[in-house]
């Protein structure tokens, strides 16, 4: 049995995933950390992670980018593996990951869903074949709860394709301030707030008379703990060392 911390249990995703690791044979959260311990749990839930002295194993990190330093000091002075899921991190808060990957395993992905990471595997190819000659767009919606935009997903998307890309492309956010035509050079992010939208990413290739359009859409939050357990068990017994969702897509 893998033991479990859930850091940020009383958010949406910590829920459900609460709810999936139930069900699990191989899985049980011992514990949980969140800011509010106002809902009723399986398991103990801590407002200071120091004061956690459950058995554990891996702790899966769905919470507020706020919370990462406190999260991984604890990680870092216990030896636990951690997975991040947490979106909206600084690049100072990634470094702080590769750091602390040198002394525990972390496994880092900007977003959970198996498909996303095939959307983004088939975008660098689809980007290799068609450079030059198609403008790239990205799409992004998501409910309007959600406080981060661009998507850490959409980002993502971005740097595969500018990794594949021998010209690197510029982000555009806004083109309202810029008054004037598209450059051959650039990648524009667009991000849509709405209703209950859980994930939609679409990567546009606009070519003359021609459009390629890849679409990965979440039709629940379910895949995203799939996801995150998925990446709990592989962490399990791993390295020190820094992992994301290709190193979990090679070894399945």
């Amino acid at each position: 049995m893998i033991n479990i911390l859930m850091s940020g249990c009383n958010g949406k995703m910590g829920q459900v995933i609460t709810r999936l690791a139930g069900e699990s044979e191989d899985l049980k959260i011992v514990a949980g950390y969140d800011i509010s311990d106002r809902l009723q749990n399986p398991y103990p839930v801590y407002t200071n992670i120091h004061n956690c002295r459950e058995n554990l194993d891996v702790i899966i990190d769905f919470s507020n980018p706020e919370a990462l330093g406190n999260l991984l000091d604890f990680a870092v002075s216990r030896k636990v593996p951690v997975v991040v899921a947490t979106t909206g991190l600084t690049q100072a808060q990634v470094k702080s990951l590769e750091a602390a990957s040198k002394e525990i395993p972390v496994f880092f992905s900007a977003n959970m869903s198996l498909g996303v990471n095939l959307l983004i595997d088939l975008v660098k190819k689809a980007a290799k074949v068609l450079e030059g000659n198609f403008d790239i767009e990205i799409v992004e919606k998501h409910h309007n709860q959600k406080i981060d935009a661009p998507s850490g997903t959409a980002l993502a998307i971005a740097d595969a394709i500018n990794s594949a890309l021998t010209q690197k492309q510029e982000y555009i956010y806004d083109r309202h301030s810029r008054r004037k035509k598209r450059s051959k050079t650039e990648i524009g992010i667009h991000a849509v707030r709405g209703g209950t939208i859980v994930g939609d990413h679409s990567v546009i290739f606009a070519g003359n008379d021609e459009i390629i359009e890849i679409n990965h859409i979440a039709m629940s939050k379910e895949i995203f703990g799939v996801g995150a357990l998925k990446a709990a068990k592989f962490l399990y017994n791993k390295k020190p060392g820094l992992y994301n969702m290709n190193d979990l897509i090679s070894a399945e």
